[in-house]
């Protein structure tokens, strides 16, 4: 497993179906080492912090092997380099099927927690021009990783990306994002998933209402 490309932006206001709207998630790559404190890298910022950002969606990973899935899906041209869909880090190897809820990864110098699949918003769409973006890409399960930051460091591409701590709860990625969206309906799975100490207060929230 191996970080591909560091990519940051911070936030920009483009017109958008008659509206302004601000958004970070146009994101460039970053040659060298980035710092990686707190809940951003360097140069990193989030445009809305209630629903993007904190220390539950502190780094975004999205695989580059889904790019493949992606350019027979979209038009072509409508990926543009790494970081097409607003990653901090795209990776080799990291798959959602693979990482459970609570996995430790050393990336670089810094060590990072698995917390929660990725539900996209509407700048999603913005990001591609399409208004069927969202519901394109919740169709296709593939929905990155947010990770939460336990030791800050440094991180730069070409980084090996090492399984530290294997978490001793059997709820992947994967299998939260089927949860999500009813393609995995299991009640042992989602009293399992709550039992996950360091759920993401959001998760939890989700499987527990009503």
């Amino acid at each position: 497993m191996r970080i591909l490309s560091v990519n940051v932006g911070r936030p920009r206001t483009l017109e958008w179906i008659g509206r302004g709207i601000t958004t970070a998630i146009f994101k460039e790559p970053v040659a060298g080492p980035v710092s990686l404190e707190g809940n951003n890298l360097a140069g990193d910022q989030q445009a809305d912090l209630r629903v993007h950002g904190g220390p539950d969606k502190a780094v975004y990973a999205y695989a580059s092997e889904h790019y493949t899935y992606w350019e027979a899906e979209l038009q072509p041209g409508a990926l543009v380099g790494p970081a097409a869909f607003g990653e901090n880090l795209t990776t080799a190897g990291l798959l959602e099927r693979d990482v459970r809820i609570g996995d430790e990864f050393k990336m670089g110098t810094a060590v990072l927690r698995a917390a929660q699949p990725r539900q996209p918003c509407y700048k999603l769409n913005l990001r591609f021009n399409d208004p069927e973006m969202v519901s394109r890409f919740v169709a296709a399960g593939r929905s990155g990783i947010y990770f939460q930051v336990l030791q800050p460091g440094v991180v730069q591409a070409g980084d090996a990306i090492e399984l530290s701590r294997r978490s001793p709860y059997a709820v992947t990625i994967q299998d939260v994002t089927d949860m999500y969206y009813g393609v995995l309906q299991s009640p042992a799975a989602v009293q399992e998933l709550l039992s996950i100490p360091y759920l993401p207060a959001s998760v939890r929230r989700h499987f527990t209402a009503g």
